[in-house]
C-alpha cells in the first residue's frame, strides 16, 4: 500500500507561484508513474501533468503547458508540481496519484493510489 500526502497548497495572487509536493510513505515511488490532477466542485477530476517512472517523459494538459512543471526526486520519494503564472482558473483541489505502470497515463481510473488533495486558491 502506498500512502501519498500532498502539501504546498494555499492562497496566492494571480501571476504568482506555488510548488506542490507529494510525498510517499515508503521507498517504492521509483516504481510508479506519477500524476497530478485537479478538481473543482461539480466537475470531474481533470488531468494536469504526469511523469514516467524513470522521469524521462512528462506530459501536460494544454491548460497548464508552459506554466507548470512536474518533477520527481525518488531519493526523497517525492513528486513536485511547480506552478507559475497562476490564474484564478487554476483554483482547485490538487491531487497526486501513483500508477504501477512505468508509462504516463492521463485517465484517473488507471491510477492505483491517491493522496487526500491540497487546496490551491488563486485570487484575481
Amino acid at each position: 500500500q502506498v500512502h501519498l500526502v500532498e502539501s504546498g497548497g494555499g492562497l496566492v495572487q494571480a501571476g504568482g507561484s506555488l510548488r506542490l509536493s507529494c510525498a510517499a510513505n515508503r521507498r517504492t515511488l521509483s516504481n510508479y508513474a506519477m500524476g497530478w490532477f485537479r478538481q473543482t466542485p461539480g466537475k470531474e477530476r481533470e488531468f494536469v501533468a504526469a511523469i514516467s517512472s524513470t522521469g524521462s517523459s512528462t506530459l501536460y494538459a494544454d491548460a497548464v503547458k508552459g506554466r507548470f512543471t512536474i518533477s520527481r526526486n525518488d531519493a526523497k520519494d517525492t513528486v513536485y508540481l511547480q506552478m507559475d503564472s497562476l490564474s484564478p482558473e487554476d483554483t482547485a483541489v490538487y491531487y497526486c496519484a501513483a500508477d504501477r505502470g512505468a508509462s504516463i497515463v492521463v485517465t484517473p481510473g488507471h491510477y492505483d493510489y491517491w493522496g487526500q488533495g491540497t487546496q490551491v486558491t488563486v485570487s484575481s
